[in-house]
């Protein structure tokens, strides 16, 4: 019963969810609605869930002194500090707008400043040209590089548009493509979910 009920209800609420997306009667949109109000309130119980997961995940590793396992007290400073200010005082208040913007601000804009240079470190080893698609790659990238600064048309009149010539053609192609097998690869894993082959959201393959 413990997996055949989350099947059956997840095969009922996907074929009921879809219904509704094709029909447009009163009856099918006020469900669909409804069911969006029900996500609302589990939502809550997820983030629960999760950061019950996350502090059982740090204090495994603080027992078992894995790699790093001292900034796991640093995590639960932070989470208890947020927990204890936010929630008797909510997000408006000084203490907690000031620590929100002087310590996760800056922090994510650091992890985005890594990303910066992992992205350039990737392009590199990309962009050498040791095939002809590596070659193609380099070139366009420099004429769209070229084309977002000023000095790009100080080099060649037409550089800006020849840029936008490829955002609009080539890569704008690339990324319907992209964009269609990653929408079929949705349907499919949704299709596999909803027929209960694909169970590993119940904890196991089974």
């Amino acid at each position: 019963m413990k997996r055949q009920v989350p099947l059956v209800l997840c095969f009922l609420f996907g074929v009921a969810t879809i219904l509704t997306r094709f029909s447009p009667h009163p009856y099918s949109q006020f469900f669909y609605e409804e069911v969006n109000s029900w996500v609302l309130i589990i939502t809550p119980f997820a983030l629960v869930l999760a950061t019950v997961t996350l502090i059982r995940a740090h204090v495994t590793r603080i027992r078992r002194r894995t790699e790093y396992w001292q900034y796991s007290f640093i995590v639960f400073a932070g989470l208890i500090t947020m927990v204890a200010i936010g929630v008797p005082f909510g997000p408006q208040y000084p203490a907690f707008e000031w620590l929100f913007n002087n310590i996760q601000v800056p922090m994510d804009a650091t992890m985005f400043s890594l990303l910066a240079f992992f992205i350039a470190s990737a392009a590199y080893r990309a962009f050498r040209a040791r095939s002809f698609e590596a070659t193609l790659l380099l070139v366009t990238a420099i004429i769209v590089m070229l084309g977002n600064v000023p000095v790009g048309d100080l080099i060649w009149s037409e550089t800006s548009s020849m840029k936008q010539w490829i955002l609009n053609n080539p890569n704008l192609s690339a990324r319907r493509g992209i964009i269609l097998g990653v929408s079929l690869g949705v349907i499919s894993q949704s299709i596999r979910i909803i027929l209960g082959i694909e169970r590993s959201y119940l904890g196991g393959g089974d």
